[in-house]
């Protein structure tokens, strides 16, 4: 997976960015600090991640996904969480890698950096509602479910861009509380709202349909990888009227 980033304000966005594509308590490669492995948690591989993010070219992030279970829920979350960030353009391409894979990202060879390089420039140059663009091997079936990944991704982008601050107050606040018994009841007091209002913001906000479908989009990457891998890019999402690349 690859990733770029536009600056803003002439701030760059891409450290900020590989620090949330890292995870919490992950070491990831930044410019301004040593290399050190990117894809570990706590001395342990993040489940999903290949190859670490790292800055490839300019403002543009890659890292390499897994075509299992793991590895294609990352590539949901991440990409959502990118466009949540209404900044981003993402390209997922899927398929087959040249191996052995190398030590950083940016220097992967084969057809699955070649589509995601290129569904990256398409993304980038359509003025998408939700920039996301997935290619994966033109045979079939594999076309097919690359587009329809790439549908129900762009879907939910569309719905997680509707979603109002306080939509994204209660989501948020249910989320840190993965291991609570009763999260909505805690997220009410951390927010100092009723339960009912939390319940009635996240109907709202749709995070039902939103946490059903996920799992949806993640079993058609893994399915349109073939055994390969999932790979990204990401880069900035160009300004209304500004022209994209393409191939």
């Amino acid at each position: 997976m690859a990733a770029a980033a536009r600056s803003s304000g002439g701030a760059d966005l891409v450290p900020g960015t590989l620090r949330r594509l890292a995870g919490p308590g992950e070491v990831t490669d930044l410019d301004d600090a040593p290399r050190e492995d990117p894809g570990v948690v706590g001395g342990a591989p993040r489940p999903g991640l290949v190859v670490g993010f790292e800055r490839a070219v300019g403002a543009e992030i890659q890292g390499v996904l897994a075509p299992d279970e793991d590895g294609a829920r990352l590539a949901v979350d991440l990409t959502l969480d990118l466009l949540r960030a209404d900044a981003w353009a993402v390209g997922i391409g899927l398929g087959a890698v040249d191996l052995p894979l190398p030590d950083h990202a940016r220097a992967g060879t084969g057809p699955a950096f070649t589509r995601a390089r290129g569904a990256l420039r398409r993304a980038q140059g359509r003025g998408l509602a939700a920039p996301v663009v997935v290619e994966g091997e033109p045979a079939e079936p594999y076309g097919t479910v690359a587009g329809d990944a790439q549908a129900l991704l762009r879907l939910l982008g569309a719905v997680l861009s509707r979603r109002s601050a306080s939509g994204w107050e209660a989501v948020d606040a249910v989320a840190a509380r993965p291991d609570d018994g009763a999260p909505q009841r805690s997220a009410a007091g951390a927010l100092g709202v009723s339960e009912q209002a939390v319940s009635q913001r996240l109907r709202t906000a749709l995070w039902a349909e939103d946490r059903a479908v996920r799992p949806l989009a993640a079993r058609l990457l893994r399915a349109g990888a073939a055994g390969g891998a999932v790979t990204g890019s990401v880069g900035p999402e160009p300004a209304d009227g500004e022209a994209g690349g393409g191939l």
